[in-house]
């Protein structure tokens, strides 16, 4: 797989043996008025080549068309290993920007929407036979679609950028048996001390047993099983022995590896799946955010994930723990991953490395036309992708808490809107899908649930003294609460844990220093520029002096980790290159929270 872009297995909660990449070359094609179907190309060869599973926007693609790509195709003959024999082939998708038709030999196998969760089509028994896999993908421009961060006019500009359309995650062929386990679902308690993995199966058969393993670099750690033909999902808790113990955290991200095994009555393996997990706990007392019962305080980046060349795409599994290993060194512990679904291979490297994460629905593209008070329009497709983003990420013991939406700006009135249903259908079908993590209902604006168990604010003040000031009311239970256009978009503050969850944001360019104005089509930050170097870091100091040094605050995020694209407010280059003192950034930041100390 040398000769194979982003050759890594793509789902480390869930490994199997037998498996094939499908990067590299397809053939490619453009369908600008979305008249493919009627003009077949789905029978015949497309007319290009690009380099999967970059997008076509992007250089790496081989393609670089940044202009509006209303539909493209892909095709690639694919070849089944026949080693694979009784087995049955899955073709799963990583992520496909947005709306996904797959056919394999003509016969259509799946269709999908959402451009930033996973999908699988099940093509059956296919040993030793060559599949024409046909891949249609419609991305419009037009109309409510959730879109995070790609620009629906041409240009880049402000915080929007250039357009992923189609295929930007690893395509992949997996072998499994008939019989088979469907998913792996691992749930930590750390009171308890053990570990539940839930894992459905493809037929609940006499005499079958579910059997889990721990262990760790110290060898076995426990067992446990369960019959496996009598519920649904087969259900195994394992026990973990009390000097075996190990919670996982910053200062010590432990995993353990978990084996899963579906045995049938004679004890022989029907299918094994390769897993791991993190034994930590989260919990709230008041205003406090706990991780294993205590204060940490959450020093958090955000985090785009774009690429100069890659766009969305890590260029490569290095590019990802790159980025963790950048932030570390800035003194960040964790990142807001903004307005994206981050693919599994970032999540796995956040968890190796201790790195607190939440994760974020790239929900922007909600907004409508409609008027004032009811111009956020999200579908319920926000709500089906977003349980799968779910339902993928659960077993990341980096991921401490949920954000579904993110400044859905609208006013509060006295009649309930599309916008108050989808954000509580998000928010009850989070904590449905997992009651251990706690959930924003909507980042900064709007607050609409009233019961949230985190509220935030976003504010870009420069001056660390005023700033202060608009942040003090905490302790008494009037913190800053976002307005937009003077009106108010949240429901008051009840005394859950507050952070304010984007600051700072501020401008420096080296290579641009002397530039006036505020231009954002070409290089921008927020508020007034730092003349140098030096303003930069009283300014950072100052702002995160404010945050750190308030009792009641549990964290911050600081925007942000790289500059992208026009953006210039980036601790580091958009090449990821340094432009400042990291070792300031990272002093900066490196004392107690005040929250951390001893009540």
């Amino acid at each position: 797989m040398n000769d194979v872009p982003r050759p890594e297995h793509p789902r480390p909660t869930a490994v199997r043996p037998l498996w094939r990449s499908l990067n590299g070359q397809w053939e490619f094609e453009i369908d600008q008025g979305d008249s493919g179907l009627e003009r077949g190309l789905r029978d015949r060869p497309l007319t290009g080549q690009i380099t999967v599973p970059f997008a076509p926007e992007s250089t790496a693609s081989g393609i670089g068309n940044t202009d509006f790509l209303e539909a493209v195709w892909y095709a690639r003959d694919v070849e089944v290993p026949a080693e694979w024999a009784g087995r049955r082939v899955l073709l799963h998708f990583g992520a496909v920007d947005h709306d996904a038709t797959v056919w394999a030999d003509g016969v259509e196998v799946v269709r999908h929407r959402g451009g930033f969760s996973s999908f699988t089509a099940d093509l059956g028994e296919r040993a030793g036979e060559t599949v024409r896999v046909v891949v249609r993908a419609r991305d419009s421009r037009h109309g409510v679609q959730a879109r995070g961060k790609q620009a629906t006019w041409y240009a880049n500009t402000h915080c929007h950028y250039t357009r992923t359309t189609g295929i930007w995650q690893t395509v992949w062929l997996e072998a499994v048996p008939p019989l088979h386990v469907r998913s792996v679902r691992i749930t930590p308690n750390l009171a308890a001390g053990t570990v539940t993995v839930e894992a459905p199966v493809t037929a609940n058969r006499a005499g079958h047993r579910l059997v889990v393993a721990l262990s760790d670099a110290d060898g076995p750690v426990a067992t446990a099983s369960a019959r496996a033909d009598l519920d649904l999902t087969p259900t195994v808790t394992v026990t973990v022995p009390a000097e075996r113990l190990r919670p996982w955290s910053p200062a010590d991200p432990h995993l353990y590896d978990v084996t899963v095994r579906l045995v049938d009555a004679d004890g022989d393996v029907v299918d094994e799946v390769e897993s791991y997990t993190g034994i930590r706990s989260i919990s709230i007392d008041g205003k406090r955010l706990l991780l294993n019962g205590e204060p940490v305080f959450q020093r958090l980046v955000l985090d785009q994930g774009w690429w100069p060349d890659t766009l969305m795409t890590a260029p490569s599994d290095a590019a990802l723990v790159r980025d963790v290993e950048l932030a570390l060194a800035a003194g960040f512990n964790g990142a807001r991953l903004h307005q994206k679904v981050f693919e599994e291979r970032f999540l796995h490297h956040a968890d190796r490395l201790g790195y607190l994460v939440w994760g974020e629905f790239g929900d922007w593209g909600a907004s409508g036309q409609s008027a004032v008070g009811h111009n956020q329009q999200p579908t319920a497709s926000f709500v089906t992708q977003w349980l799968e983003v779910l339902a993928r990420d659960h077993n990341h013991p980096s991921i401490v808490g949920w954000c579904p939406l993110n400044e859905t700006y609208q006013a509060l009135h006295d009649r309930i809107t599309v916008l108050d249903d989808v954000t509580r259908a998000m928010f009850l079908a989070t904590k449905l899908a997992d009651p251990t993590r706690p959930v924003i209902d909507a980042s900064g604006y709007s607050h609409r649930v009233a019961e949230t168990d985190v509220y935030d604010s976003h504010h870009y003040e420069q001056d660390p003294e005023r700033f202060a000031e608009l942040m003090k009311g905490l302790g008494e239970d009037a913190p800053f609460v976002n307005l937009h256009e003077e009106r108010a978009v949240s429901l008051p503050y009840a005394g859950q844990p507050y952070f304010v969850s984007e600051f700072g944001g501020i401008w420096w360019d080296p290579d641009a220093a002397a530039a006036a104005g505020d231009d954002r089509s070409e290089s921008w930050g927020y508020g007034d520029r730092v003349r140098d170097e030096e303003e930069f870091h009283q300014r950072f100091a100052g702002l995160t002096a404010v945050l750190l040094g308030d009792p009641d605050m549990f964290g911050y995020c600081y925007t942000q980790l790289t500059d992208v694209m026009q953006e210039r407010n980036g601790i580091y280059r958009f090449d990821r290159s340094e432009k400042l003192d990291v070792a300031r950034v990272r002093a900066a930041q490196q004392r107690p929270g005040a929250g951390e100390q001893e009540r």
